[in-house]
């Protein structure tokens, strides 16, 4: 016999085979561009391009562990949600650990690459951002592939300005000023999420006091 209450049950997006298909074209796509960002870093020696891409890579996780768990109880989601933002959180402590390591060691990038690269990732993000509009309020789960999406539209506009401002300067401090501001993107994104998991964990684990009905 199980306890089933209406919150606990899985979003209508689990039961959508379109929200299906859109985690897993996102998740080919941020797969794909994890690899053209990693070789663009290496060869513009940009910061904030090497910040991208270990974006893209966690989100490609992310969008595994979202389709793996889109159709289960509410506490299995908030579990992979709360996992999600402490990786969110610890890319953001990475990059800014990096950032700061390379005021001191780093280079001038190469700013066409920069700017190039930032261009087909901005068109890659705000096309998956646009398919995930429509389940942006769901819960942490839902939330966090949104909050994802959005973040990464915004750290390419910054990417592409960073290699203006590089071009422009000569020195590497917009780069590293945007490698920067993208970690505190992913920390604020990261944190948000938590308190969403946190409540849902609570909840779910309230659930079987309150249900009325059971189920075989």
């Amino acid at each position: 016999m199980a306890c089933t209450c209406e919150h606990d049950a899985p979003p209508a997006a689990a039961q959508s085979p379109r929200y299906r298909r859109i985690l897993w074209t996102a998740l080919v796509l941020n797969a794909a561009m994890f690899a053209v960002e990693l070789a663009g870093s290496h060869q513009a020696g940009s910061l904030s391009l090497l910040a991208d891409a270990i974006d893209f890579a966690g989100d490609a996780i992310n969008y595994g562990v979202s389709l793996a768990v889109l159709g289960a109880a509410l506490v299995w989601r908030a579990r992979a949600a709360w996992v999600k933002a402490w990786t969110m959180m610890g890319f953001g402590a990475f990059v800014l650990g990096r950032a700061l390591w390379s005021v001191w060691h780093g280079a001038v990038p190469e700013p066409l690459t920069m700017g190039l690269i930032g261009t087909l990732a901005l068109a890659v993000n705000v096309g998956v951002a646009v398919l995930l509009y429509a389940w942006r309020e769901g819960d942490a789960n839902m939330r966090s592939v949104w909050v994802c999406s959005r973040n990464d539209a915004v750290g390419n506009l910054a990417v592409m300005g960073a290699a203006l401002g590089v071009a422009g300067t000569g020195t590497a401090w917009p780069d590293l000023a945007v490698a920067m501001l993208m970690a505190a993107l992913a920390l604020q994104g990261g944190l948000a999420v938590r308190r969403q998991a946190r409540a849902e964990l609570a909840a779910a684990a309230a659930a079987p006091a309150h249900c009325a009905t059971r189920t075989p």
